[in-house]
Formats: structure tokens, sequence, C-alpha cells
């Protein structure tokens, strides 16, 4: 498993060179890594994503194996649709994988760096 890094605000053209150079020079040296950065350019616009109810979910969906949306949404005791739009959003920020497999989460911890 492998931790998702998110940056908020800041300088995020330059973080993001500097995380390319890191690993360019880290699989220079034959390390292996599995990581995920995530940017997103101001606290608010991760605030929309991030929402308390879709921390839940995404810790419902890394301990438990969760074969669809609706079975999501009854463990959860939530309704479909928001359940829907709520997975809907993490996938496109990246925060999530659903397909026809399923709904996972394939990290441990969301590590956030927010430039003040």
């Amino acid at each position: 498993m492998s931790d998702v890094k998110l940056t908020v605000g800041g300088a995020m053209e330059e973080e993001a060179s500097r995380q390319f150079i890191d690993a360019w020079h880290r699989a220079e040296r034959g390390e292996t890594f599995n990581e995920r950065h995530l940017a997103f350019e101001s606290w608010n616009a991760l605030a929309r994503v991030l929402t308390g109810k879709r921390m839940e979910l995404l810790h419902y969906v890394r301990r438990n194996n969760v074969t669809s949306v609706r079975a999501l949404a009854k463990a959860l005791s939530r309704d479909y649709s928001n359940v829907h739009a709520d997975v809907k959003a993490l996938a496109g920020a990246g925060l999530l994988n659903a397909s026809s497999k399923g709904v996972r989460a394939d990290y441990d911890a969301i590590e956030t760096r927010i430039a003040i």
C-alpha cells in the first residue's frame, strides 16, 4: 500500500516539479515506489471534495470489500443517490477507484501539505 499525498495551494507547479525530480532520482537508484500525488488549488477546493461524509465513506471502503455503490449505500445507511455522488466526486479527484469490480481505496493514509 502507499499513501496519497495532497498539496493544497501555494506553488503547485514547483511542488509537482520537485516531486517528479525526486521520483526520477529514486528510480535511477533502483528504488521501487508507488505513490500518488494530488493537488488542489485552495483549501476551499479540497473542502468541497473531502467532506466529513466522504471521509467516513473512504474509511469504510478502505477497510471493507465493497462490491457496488448500492452495497456501499446500504452499509453506510445512506441514500443511494448521495453515496453515488460522493463516489463520483472522490473518484474524479483521484481518491477512490470505482469500477464494475467494486469500489476501492488503495492507500492507507492521506498526507496533506497546505500552503498558508
